[in-house]
């Protein structure tokens, strides 16, 4: 075969490829009014937005369905909002109207959407609309915008020095260290709600008292109120904030009904283990949860909890070191969600000070629920020398009684969660199923009259055997939906 015919032989085959190829592509643009565009959602919703704050970025795919080419003469934001604004995104480029976007056949664009809101000049939230319009082939159509719009009282590094009182008129924004100073107390209305940007914490030189109820419970969380991805809301992320820290010389912190989470550090309480007769820190019906270390570390100090639920953390769930510790109806689980815990849930040791002599932790924990991935107790549930007391408490391991687990369920629920948790779809919630071996396995000697109501507000009396459940909830039989 001579050069040439090679030479026309290769021609020949890139012009057939050629005119293969534009047989496939449609280079037409489509003017048909019926080619209109498609849309993989009609509204795009924001959920609660704080106000002169930035949002997280939503998005929308804009499918054209028409083999051929489209061209979009107008896409915007039509402007209704009068306490706001919303940007798009299109090809990169951020703005409020784009011109002539040309969509392939049978192809797709991403617009990303995102909303800056002005103060409500309003406690509650209000609801913001707008939309996105867009103009093709002489066809108009949109996709809604919404957005609750939350005022909030921000908080940059104070002090408080003096008796302060936060109200539940509206959010508080707590940017770096709130510090509660010595002589200062921190009253907190039930309702109230404490939002703490990226590593703002809270310490507590003073006393705080934090006056939550079943029906306006207290809350401590991050910022971020929208979701992670879908419908997964923050709620279930740990480590977007601090924490709390009560430090020396604090004394008398009360807190019910206080609902704590997303933290890095969890809760922190120190002090001098000589006074055990005054309470540093007491949580009624609380809920310490989703920690990225633990929910609650106390050390040298006196501690007490009633009817609270520690849950979910990167290591144990509770740390205890010296000092006096009295935990009635509690839960302590771990299902953290990011890893498998290795740490023991619950961790008890006593203090060896710089001139030798121990600071003996005198722990008791009565009615209570230790279950989860990982071991119940720290020196593989050994508790010779140690002053700590387990009694009617409930245990994933097979163990038996002894001097330090007194009347104890052992090897509960080894087949069955005990409760009405589901790891794998995210829903993490600690009340008791219809089969949980800790109903009715209490000893009500040991239920203090301020146990006597969970945090949902049910009776742990309300049995007929006067038997009362473990853990921090009274069990309420669910249906088999």
């Amino acid at each position: 075969m001579t050069h040439t015919r090679i030479y026309l032989l290769i021609v020949a085959s890139v012009l057939a490829i050629s005119t293969l190829l534009s047989s496939c592509i449609e280079d037409g643009f489509t003017t048909l009014s019926s080619d209109y565009l498609a849309f993989n959602r009609d509204t795009v919703a924001f959920d609660t937005v704080i106000t002169l704050q930035g949002t997280a970025t939503k998005q929308m795919v804009v499918y054209n369905r028409s083999p051929k080419q489209i061209s979009i003469s107008s896409i915007k934001v039509a402007g209704l909002a009068t306490k706001g604004h919303f940007f798009i995104n299109v090809d990169g480029m951020r703005g409020d109207e784009f011109h002539n976007v040309e969509i392939r056949g049978n192809d797709s664009i991403y617009i990303f959407i995102e909303a800056r809101l002005d103060e409500m000049e309003q406690d509650e939230p209000t609801y913001i609309e707008d939309r996105i319009e867009f103009e093709t082939n002489g066809m108009s159509q949109k996709v809604t915008l919404t957005a609750w719009g939350q005022d909030v009282v921000r908080i940059v590094g104070d002090t408080i020095g003096t008796d302060t009182r936060f109200t539940a008129n509206k959010p508080y924004l707590i940017y770096d260290t709130l510090f509660v100073a010595e002589d200062a107390t921190l009253t907190i209305d039930a309702g109230a709600t404490l939002l703490f940007h990226d590593k703002a914490a809270l310490r507590c030189a003073g006393t705080m008292l934090a006056n939550g109820t079943a029906e306006g419970p207290i809350t401590f969380r991050g910022d971020r109120l929208d979701h992670v991805v879908g419908e997964i809301s923050f709620d279930i992320m740990s480590g977007q904030w601090g924490g709390v820290i009560f430090t020396p010389p604090t004394m008398g912190n009360v807190l019910k009904h206080v609902i704590m989470k997303g933290s890095s550090i969890g809760m922190h309480c120190s002090n001098d283990d000589s006074d055990t007769t005054h309470c540093a820190l007491k949580l009624i019906n609380c809920v310490l949860t989703n920690s990225a270390s633990s929910c609650l570390v106390a050390q040298t100090c006196y501690v007490q909890a009633i009817g609270t639920e520690f849950s979910d953390a990167a290591e144990g769930v509770a740390y205890f070191a010296g000092g006096r510790v009295m935990m009635s109806q509690c839960t302590f689980a771990n299902y953290y969600l990011f890893k498998v815990p290795k740490e023991p849930i619950l961790n008890v040791f006593d203090v060896e000070y710089e001139d030798g002599s121990i600071g003996k932790l005198k722990a008791y924990f009565d009615n209570c629920i230790l279950y989860g991935l990982a071991s119940e107790i720290n020196n593989k549930g050994d508790l010779e020398g140690f002053d700590v007391y387990l009694r009617y408490c409930m245990l994933r391991s097979n163990g038996t009684d002894d001097n330090h687990f007194i009347n104890c369920v052992w090897r509960a629920d080894s087949l069955n969660m005990p409760f009405l948790t589901v790891r794998d779809d995210y829903y993490f919630d600690y009340r008791l199923r219809n089969e949980s071996d800790a109903i009715g396995k209490g000893n009500p000697d040991l239920c203090p009259p301020e146990a006597r109501f969970d945090r949902y507000g049910n009776d742990r009396q309300s049995g007929a055997s006067g038997a009362v459940d473990l853990g921090a909830y009274v069990w309420v039989p669910q249906t088999e939906e």
